[in-house]
């Protein structure tokens, strides 16, 4: 990272009007700064934090997965065994483990708050809320004026109210889990998605007895039950015992001799393979633990805003309710990242941070409403339907890039499909690393690329091998026109490239 020298803050002074006033210095609020102000627009970013520095640098991504690297290497030598090697012990210094973290995390923080202090906008170190549509009340007791606001808040970690005793159990967040300096004994992770199977993997191979208890009928209920079922079972061998289809009834927490314990009682209903059987009436649970993660998921953190003084209404979830160019009911004010969704990704946040500000720019330079038209289809064309990616960083990796298989059938469109097994792979299997399969979809009718599906070792890395060809509307015969070394592990996408090729040539002679 090409470092910044740290210079004095630009002072703020109170009333100030500006043309954009951003509240939250996260990623998609730097972003939106730095695109306002290359665009000539008086910009300020409102910020009161203690660290700046947003979710993905301070307590999401990067300390997540930087634990997780720690942990998924502790396996492999603890599983070296398969390769001739002998490694009488490895064990986890938890202390040294979290002074890595801290460092590294230091470093990136200290980056994005160099760039937040030393760029070309105001940087207020204050909180904010609506008194008008155009006006926002600091927390030092001052006021700001904008003529478009853009909202990048964010997210905080949800404590759904309708599970009895969750909100007085004081349970820990995934906050707590990145910055444990001793390994729990046991532990139960309360949810299924990423975070909770993330976290659950990272402790259950550090040494802790983890149960998972999950409300859907499977784990990671946004990807598709093929995928999911890879993942539990590596979950399983890594000894987490996961409870699904669940429906959770009560959290309790006692505290004996300076020690809390944890009781959680569920209703445990049977698979869909057994629900003919006599005993596929839901089955009362109860697992206790000596601590207890709240993975429930997060929402918007909007409740501060007092969003309704400035016009600006949210969907039943809380998320901000936006257009195509991230404009809220207010037109003159926008939203951005995790606070509007639909998806909590970063580089998602960014984009749309940056559409938001273009568009007020557009809005600002524009003469006539012509002019204006012109602007946007510039903008649609620039920022149009871009191929979704996600990536969940547990053991095995699980990365999908456009359309998925659920989102195929639901749209009714047609397509072709074609996997191939990692355990048929011989770079996979060299590596041991046999859990996983690689799947795309394509039209049938041109072979264009659609979408795509790997679970397995470096998924999260391959899934880009799909990124510019899908964003280009490339086919499965444009990809088979690359060279692809051997013996890599990227080669495994070639088998159903081939096969959906194959398919659609045989089609052609038919006819």
């Amino acid at each position: 990272m090409k470092q910044k020298t740290t210079r004095t803050p630009k002072p703020h002074t109170a009333h100030r009007n500006y043309d954009l006033a951003i509240i939250g210095g996260g990623s998609a609020g730097y972003n939106a700064a730095r695109t306002a102000t290359s665009l000539g627009l008086k910009t300020a970013v409102i910020d009161g934090a203690a660290e700046l520095g947003g979710l993905c640098i301070l307590r999401g991504c990067m300390p997540s997965k930087t634990l997780l690297h720690v942990a998924d290497t502790l396996h492999a030598v603890r599983h070296a065994a398969p390769l001739g090697l002998r490694i009488p012990r490895a064990t986890p210094d938890m202390p040294a483990i979290q002074a890595r973290k801290r460092r590294i995390i230091a470093d990136f923080a200290s980056y994005r708050q160099n760039q937040l202090h030393n760029g070309d906008f105001a940087l207020i170190p204050h909180y904010a809320h609506f008194l008008d549509p155009h006006t926002l009340a600091l927390s030092n007791g001052e006021t700001l004026r904008a003529r478009h606001i853009l909202i990048a808040t964010g997210s905080r970690i949800s404590t759904p109210s309708s599970i009895p005793g969750l909100a007085d159990a004081q349970c820990w967040t995934s906050d707590d889990i990145l910055d444990l300096d001793f390994i729990p004994k046991t532990l139960v992770v309360l949810g299924g998605g990423i975070v909770a199977c993330e976290l659950a993997q990272l402790l259950a191979r550090l040494g802790t007895r983890v149960t998972l208890i999950q409300r859907s009928a499977q784990l990671l209920r946004d990807h598709s039950a093929q995928a999911a079922d890879v993942i539990r079972q590596s979950l399983e061998a890594d000894g987490v015992e996961i409870f699904t289809n669940t429906q959770l009834l009560r959290v309790s927490r006692k505290t004996a001799r300076g020690k809390a314990s944890y009781t959680i009682e569920f209703e445990h209903k049977k698979s869909a393979n057994s629900a003919k059987r006599r005993d596929a009436s839901p089955k009362r649970e109860v697992v206790t633990a000596q601590h207890c993660l709240n993975a429930l998921g997060r929402t918007p953190h909007t409740a501060p805003l007092a969003l309704d003084l400035a016009g600006v209404k949210t969907a039943p979830s809380g998320h901000i309710l936006a257009n195509r160019w991230q404009q809220t009911t207010a037109p003159h004010i926008y939203a951005a990242g995790d606070c509007t969704g639909p998806h909590e990704i970063v580089h998602l946040a960014i984009q749309q941070a940056e559409l938001a500000v273009r568009h007020i720019a557009a809005a600002l330079e524009a003469k006539t409403a012509r002019e204006m038209t012109s602007r946007r289809k510039h903008l649609a064309k620039e920022y149009g339907r871009r191929p979704l990616l996600s990536v969940v960083f547990t053991d095995p990796q699980l990365a999908q890039i456009g359309l998925s298989e659920r989102d195929l059938k639901t749209s009714n469109t047609p397509y072709l499909c074609a996997s191939y097994p990692y355990d048929d792979h011989g770079k996979a299997i060299l590596l041991e690393a046999t859990r996983g399969y690689a799947k795309v979809f394509a039209s049938p009718r041109t072979g264009r690329l659609l979408g795509a599906e790997i679970v397995g070792r470096d998924s999260g890395e391959l899934i880009h091998c799909f990124s510019t060809p899908l964003a280009m509307r490339a086919t499965v015969f444009d990809m088979l026109r690359a060279p692809w070394y051997h013996p890599t592990l990227a080669e495994i996408l070639t088998y159903p490239l081939e096969e959906i090729a194959d398919q659609i040539s045989a089609a052609k002679t038919k006819v």
